[in-house]
């Protein structure tokens, strides 16, 4: 008799599309899906999704995904063994817990609305705006959770009043799908893993759970929040009406966190995801560095229920994969995301012309809510090719911005000085050579691509293995071969040339300050 195939699944929930990928018990895809959804901005400054599309999104991957895979003659029904969900961190839903219907749009991670809310408390709160920092290791900014959620106990009546029946359940994009998949209505598991609930302000670093104190300040019930749980644990399984009902939900990680294990970052080595927007991570193994440079201190991941946890400093930059969408979409300079690099290639330098996409203003480092997008240095020269290359290289100075603060803030600043130092790299982005080859020369320092990039799904797939014991840690961390097909990108600009490109950044970045009219 044949051996039965075993089969993980991964479900790559993100900001502008749905994913789901079928990995074999060698870690290798065999099958996937993808579906982008609507992207809603009813005002300047809002970005919403509708959750119920969301979930949709994520009932048709799976379906088709799996459909794909039969085709291909292979016998998922009965070698899925496991589930893993990753997820774009933030966002924010409030739904009901007996009708299962969103109570209002989901808010996005990048959106702003929350200004205000953030300013009143600065001005409230001793510390301002790092008051609770030493709590969760973020500063108060519109890009997390709590204050999504504030939002919406103050500004939208359903809430309020859902919330004051018990009848209101909060979450991050994991938490929503998990309890739907897990039954909704029909005693759905109601659950965050720790590096979602490590973005929502509301978890304490060291003990990894909720936070009284900050609940109190903040006046949020305890009541609406989910159980905290570790990245890999089985927490419920699928329940009727999918098409793997039974099978265990046991990995679950934000997306960032996700990347990070599938690029099997052990202590100080950092992995950068390209998507939506960019996010790096060093992993500071089980210590919390407090930055000192305009980073967070974050979890990395928990991989079981008593294993220790790995934290993490992360720069995250707002606006990266995004830029390119707004070339496409908003202007028309390209007609596919594809084509920024035949544009870029047609020239060898931007020709003088430097572009802060500051759409939303800026994350780490400089966390300039007031910040708004600038191109500047155009010339009667300048051409769609040297904006094309503008916004490529956007991207690798926002990058280069972030790792110069972590190795400050990690003691690592000499090494990475030296060149001894390399970045991972993953996400839909990075298969633009141009943009691989110019993140090196910018940095100075060797860039690695892995020959999957999609490792943030591949992150939960690997927990979710891990936590039926399809895998074994030491699997994840020792993948010499795999390594192997890897792609190296070393610096080939002078170093003169560089801090002069810096240098003219530097001056750019400043030029956006201070643009934004924030009386929304």
């Amino acid at each position: 008799m044949a051996k039965q195939e075993t089969y993980v699944g991964s479900i790559d929930q993100g900001t502008t599309s749905t994913r789901f990928i079928i990995y074999d018990n060698k870690a290798r895809p065999v099958g996937s899906h993808q579906v982008e959804f609507t992207q809603f901005c009813p005002q300047a400054g809002w970005v919403e999704h509708d959750p119920m599309e969301i979930l949709e999104s994520v009932r048709i991957c799976v379906a088709k995904a799996i459909d794909k895979a039969t085709a291909d003659g292979l016998n998922i029904d009965n070698g899925l063994k496991a589930i893993g969900i990753t997820n774009q961190r933030e966002t924010t839903v409030v739904w009901s817990k007996s009708t299962g219907l969103p109570l209002y749009s989901a808010i996005v991670w990048m959106d702003i609305r929350t200004s205000s809310i953030c300013r009143e408390l600065e001005k409230k709160l001793s510390g301002g705006r790092n008051h609770f920092v030493e709590t969760c290791g973020l500063p108060i900014s519109t890009y997390f959770s709590a204050l999504k959620l504030l939002w919406l106990l103050e500004n939208v009546q359903k809430v309020a009043e859902a919330v004051k029946k018990g009848d209101a359940l909060f979450g991050t994009i994991d938490s929503w799908v998990i309890w739907n998949l897990t039954g909704g209505i029909h005693n759905g598991i109601h659950v965050t893993d720790v590096s979602n609930a490590s973005r929502t302000m509301l978890m304490n670093l060291k003990t990894l759970d909720w936070d009284k104190p900050t609940l109190e300040t903040l006046k949020i019930p305890s009541g609406i929040l989910p159980k905290i749980v570790s990245n890999s644990e089985i927490v419920g399984h699928v329940g009727q009406g999918w098409p793997f009902s039974g099978v265990p939900i046991s990995g679950c990680l934000g997306d960032q966190h996700s990347a990070m294990l599938g690029q099997s970052c052990k202590q100080g080595q950092a992995k950068c995801t390209y998507g939506t927007g960019a996010f790096i991570l060093l992993n500071t193994g089980g210590e919390v560095i407090k930055s000192t440079h305009g980073l967070l201190t974050t979890l990395a991941f928990k991989l079981g229920k008593d294993a220790p946890a790995n934290y993490a400093l992360e720069g995250s930059i707002a606006i990266a994969g995004a830029a390119v969408q707004w070339l496409r979409d908003s202007l028309g300079i390209i007609s596919s995301a594809s084509q920024i690099e035949e544009l870029a290639k047609q020239v060898d330098s931007t020709g003088g012309v430097y572009f802060v996409p500051a759409f939303n203003g800026l994350f780490a480092p400089w966390w300039r809510e007031d910040a708004r997008g600038v191109c500047i240095g155009i010339t009667r020269f300048t051409n769609k090719c040297h904006i094309a290359r503008a916004v490529l290289e956007s991207m690798c100075f926002q990058v280069k911005d972030v790792l110069d603060s972590m190795h400050k803030d990690a003691g690592e600043k000499e090494r990475h000085e030296k060149g001894q130092f390399l970045l991972r790299v993953d996400g839909g982005a990075t298969v633009n050579t141009t943009l691989m080859q110019t993140q090196a020369d910018i940095m100075g320092t060797p860039v690695v691509r892995p020959a999957d990039i999609e490792t943030t799904a591949l992150g939960a797939a690997y927990a979710a293995g891990l936590g039926v014991g399809i895998w074994k840690e030491n699997d994840l961390f020792s993948n010499e071969e795999r390594m192997k097909q890897d792609t190296k990108f070393t610096p080939a600009l002078s170093e003169e040339v560089r801090k002069k490109k810096v240098a003219s950044w530097f001056k750019a970045v400043e030029r956006s300050f201070d643009l934004a009219d924030l009386s929304f």
